[in-house]
């Protein structure tokens, strides 16, 4: 059986995996600058910053529309016994439910909700993918990803809320706050849903080692797969973070750059550590 993996570009896979798994990104799109343009392809995270820190005001995003998974299912599920989306949490978009109206007329298209984001969301993906190559069915694909969807941790630590502030997503009082105070509050993805966790205090890349110990000691952690992941850092940063998780014993640290629509939120200076609990 041939099934055809895509995933929304929020999954945030390094391109090695994309090709090694031959995954299909799915674009949403970014506006700035009077355009609008699609996530990776014509508009890199860099394009943000880089507006941003001209003066420019915070792009937004907006989700893949039920025309674009039209054209994309009919144009893929004739070559494959099943085409499987996975898209980005439900709590987040409206992609998922713009792919299901457009699944409709194409019996052999399945739609999953990852209920998560970026790398959280590329766990799924990548699952997935590799299940597929093992000939798995796509019914036990489908458990798989629901049984993982659970089970996915994903956190991240922001150096500044100036970008939260202009996407309103906290006020520029509580910024402005945040900032003079060096606090560097630790985000965490539960239920679909955004919260805040602890809020560490100092410069971001000391306060990074206190984070990589909270996140990995004491939980039930699968050690197969971990995920350092990124917004515009000095490259020192993520591989002493990389060095930092390995000492946990997992077998796999893969890096990656988060793309647009994380940038958008974030702001540079974002890192994440994603994995799998038991």
């Amino acid at each position: 059986m041939s099934i055809k993996i895509t995933a929304t570009s929020t999954c945030d896979l390094p391109p090695q995996l994309l090709e090694r798994y031959q995954i299909t990104m799915v674009p949403l799109y970014v506006s700035f600058g009077g355009n609008t343009c699609q996530d990776g392809v014509d508009a890199m995270p860099e394009d943000i910053f880089r507006h941003v820190e001209g003066g420019g005001q915070l792009p937004t995003t907006s989700a893949v529309n039920i025309a674009d998974y039209q054209e994309l299912f009919a144009r893929l599920s004739p070559q494959y016994d099943s085409v499987l989306h996975i898209t980005i949490g439900s709590e987040f978009s409206c992609c998922y439910q713009n792919a299901l109206v457009a699944a409709e007329e194409f019996p052999n298209v399945y739609v999953v909700d990852s209920r998560n984001l970026t790398v959280g969301q590329g766990l799924l993906v990548l699952a997935a993918a590799q299940a597929a190559e093992r000939g798995n069915s796509m019914e036990d694909i489908l458990k798989l990803l629901e049984e993982l969807a659970g089970r996915v941790d994903t956190t991240f630590v922001v150096d500044k809320l100036d970008y939260l502030a202009k996407g309103g997503r906290c006020s520029s009082v509580v910024a402005l706050g945040a900032n003079l105070l060096r606090l560097k509050p630790c985000v965490v993805l539960a239920d679909g849903k955004m919260t805040v966790g602890k809020k560490y205090r100092g410069a971001f890349d000391k306060v990074l080692p206190d984070y990589a110990q909270d996140q990995l000691s004491g939980k039930n952690v699968d050690l197969d797969r971990v995920f350092v992941v990124h917004t515009r850092c000095d490259p020192s940063i993520p591989e002493s973070m990389c060095d930092m998780v390995r000492q946990f014993g997992f077998r796999e640290v893969l890096t990656a750059v988060a793309g647009c629509t994380i940038s958008c939120h974030c702001g540079p200076n974002t890192l994440g550590v994603v994995f799998l609990r038991k």
